[in-house]
């Protein structure tokens, strides 16, 4: 028996760039006190907390919930790659659901460092070693670039070859990030960039150009979650819950059909997104608001099929109509998304819970979504890992 879940707070700090950010404890601290200051919660009613992160040493958890009060509660370090901060999410879910806590704090953090990512430990395998064998396989291998942008400028060729898509139609989603990214002060990147700007920035792996690539950036984000009872009894604003959740891993296809787009998580999101659709009784027809996973401009492009947004194979025709920004069908990173807040990854996949909430609370100011009721995540993790979450307000 699973009970309702109640998203009652959110809160995150603006992303920044390595080099300019405070230390992650502190940016986790503060992005969790936001949080508990938006659900209007004491962290002595917090009975466990999901602190996830990826380049950080055991416990960073603890040294963030730490400055929060030292409670004795529970802290679970929460590693899944780009999919961390929404995994820490589905665990407190979790949580809630099953009966095991009342009030659980899902927190996530990241301290980035420059560059493009890299493996950290060269003495012990590297568990992206099958991705990676994988792509050399099927398109060769490419030295000197970084391998995240192989694997999705693989994806986005794949797509080109297949259907005939056009380098251009990639880079139209950086615009449209931009354009949204102009009303999020949370948002590194706000300033707009032309189509023909985008095509004109370095190539980085063909066809994605460097301002069709997030970049690593610092910074934190939280949600409280809790159960309906928890929020009557405290007065707790429960107008959002969280409808549907669902997580899944690479299977089969992902590595033996020599598609560079199920490699990079195109069937572990539509898994997910069906697991989604199927246990709300929705449509991705229903949905007029999505925050996804936008690393690169080819994932965005691929993902609206994965999620059912587009058809297979019409996704440059969702772009080229106008039906992925508002006006359109559905408004997809009203944010900016990654590619213009950055991605420090154990911070991602909660920002963009932050998002979802603003706006089906009617709080997102210039890039709200009118009458939005219905509101669908997607965070994906190379290695693998996707979560899918929908948001329902009442």
């Amino acid at each position: 028996m699973t009970r309702k879940v109640h998203v009652a707070g959110v809160g995150m700090v603006p992303f920044s760039k390595p080099g300019a950010s405070e230390p992650y404890h502190l940016l986790g601290a503060r992005a969790a006190r936001a949080a508990l200051d938006d659900a209007r919660v004491d962290y002595q009613s917090v009975e466990q907390v999901y602190a996830g992160y990826v380049y950080g040493d055991s416990c960073s958890g603890q040294a963030a919930a730490y400055h929060l009060g030292l409670t004795g509660v529970p802290v679970i370090n929460v590693n899944n790659n780009c999919s961390t901060g929404s995994t820490a999410l589905y665990l407190a879910r979790q949580a809630v659901a099953s009966g095991a806590a009342e009030c659980v704090l899902a927190l996530g953090f990241e301290q980035m460092q420059r560059g493009a990512i890299v493996a950290q430990w060269a003495d012990r395998p590297d568990p992206s070693q099958r991705l990676i064998d994988t792509m050399h396989a099927i398109q060769g291998e490419a030295p000197g670039t970084p391998v995240a942008a192989q694997l999705f400028g693989g994806a986005g060729r794949m797509h080109m070859q297949l259907y005939g898509t056009r380098a251009e139609t990639f880079a139209r989603i950086s615009v449209k990030a931009r354009q949204h990214a102009a009303h999020n002060p949370h948002a590194l990147f706000r300033d707009p960039v032309t189509l023909d700007e985008v095509m004109a920035s370095p190539l980085v792996f063909d066809p994605l150009t460097r301002l069709q690539c997030c970049p690593p950036t610092c910074g934190g984000a939280a949600a409280v979650v809790c159960s309906e009872d928890f929020a009557r009894r405290h007065g707790l604003d429960a107008s959002v819950w969280i409808a549907a959740q669902a997580m899944t891993t690479d299977g089969n296809s992902s590595f033996d059909e020599k598609d560079m787009r199920k490699l990079v998580g195109y069937d572990m999101a539509r898994r997910a997104a069906n697991q989604v659709y199927e246990s709300a009784g929705v449509g991705p027809e229903d949905i007029p608001v999505v925050e996804l996973h936008d690393c690169f401009t080819a994932n965005e492009l691929i993902t609206y099929e994965a999620l059912g947004l587009a058809p297979e194979g019409g996704a440059e025709k969702f772009i080229l109509d106008g039906d992925n920004t508002h006006g359109g069908r559905v408004v997809t990173n009203p944010s900016g998304g990654l590619l213009s807040k950055g991605h420090p990854l154990g911070a991602t996949g909660l920002a963009q819970c932050a998002e979802l909430v603003w706006q089906l609370r009617g709080q997102a100011g210039a890039r709200q979504v009118p009458g939005a009721r219905l509101a669908l995540q997607h965070n994906l993790g190379l290695g693998g890992a996707c979560v899918v979450t929908l948001y329902q307000r009442a």
